[in-house]
């Protein structure tokens, strides 16, 4: 009979963490992962155009009419943290990643930030703004590419940043008033993601966060 070598239950942990480190993966510390990767489990489509959403190799993938996907498998809103998500652009389309925002069931989300999803739709605005309040027209990434974004909220500041490029840093004035229609202001709440219009694919994948209070 061929021995069997049995690890001890204590080495098991550091023998998967030199795998994953050997196949390339990173150690995130403190980071919990939002999307399982085949399923809609703790996401919530809002209630227009619901067949904008699906899932394709791992990925959630936004493409139809306006519609939003809301994160609601936790029930604490997230106020302080950092927020992680590989996404890639198909030619020519728009998207969102929204901070700080709650549910609803039509139309743009009203409460929250919006930080953009755009290589080369017609919108000025590229990937790494914080939608209408701090734009850049730089464009970092190419479409048909993953990059990662990098979502970092601590009090009045945000941090976006792209493959690790800072793309915005910007602090919220202490003096801003949300508008009447939309509630743009740092608060607290969910995450939500943006499918714009018929014309724009998007794909999120390996979402991951990191509460920092």
């Amino acid at each position: 009979m061929r021995n069997k070598t049995f690890l001890p239950a204590m080495a098991l942990p550091l023998a998967l963490a030199a795998l994953a480190l050997a196949q390339g993966e990173k150690q995130e510390p403190g980071f919990k992962t939002i999307f399982d990767g085949k399923s809609f489990n703790g996401w919530k489509m809002a209630e227009e155009h619901q067949d904008a959403w699906s899932i394709k190799d791992g990925a959630i993938v936004a493409h139809g009419e306006r519609s939003h996907l809301y994160f609601v498998g936790d029930g604490q809103p997230f106020a302080d943290f950092e927020l992680k998500l590989d996404v890639m652009t198909e030619p020519g389309s728009n998207g969102g990643i929204y901070i700080h925002t709650e549910y609803q069931p039509t139309n743009w989300p009203k409460k929250g930030y919006e930080v953009q999803v755009n290589q080369t739709h017609t919108d000025w605005r590229k990937t790494g703004s914080l939608y209408g309040v701090k734009d850049v027209k730089e464009q970092f990434v190419k479409d048909n590419e993953w990059y990662t974004y990098h979502i970092t909220v601590k009090g009045k500041h945000i941090t976006i940043k792209v493959n690790d490029k800072v793309a915005v840093d910007w602090d919220e004035p202490a003096d801003h008033k949300p508008g009447a229609d939309f509630t743009r202001a740092l608060d607290k709440g969910t995450f939500a993601l943006q499918a714009h219009d018929p014309k724009s694919t998007v794909y999120f994948k390996n979402i991951r966060v990191k509460r920092l209070s």
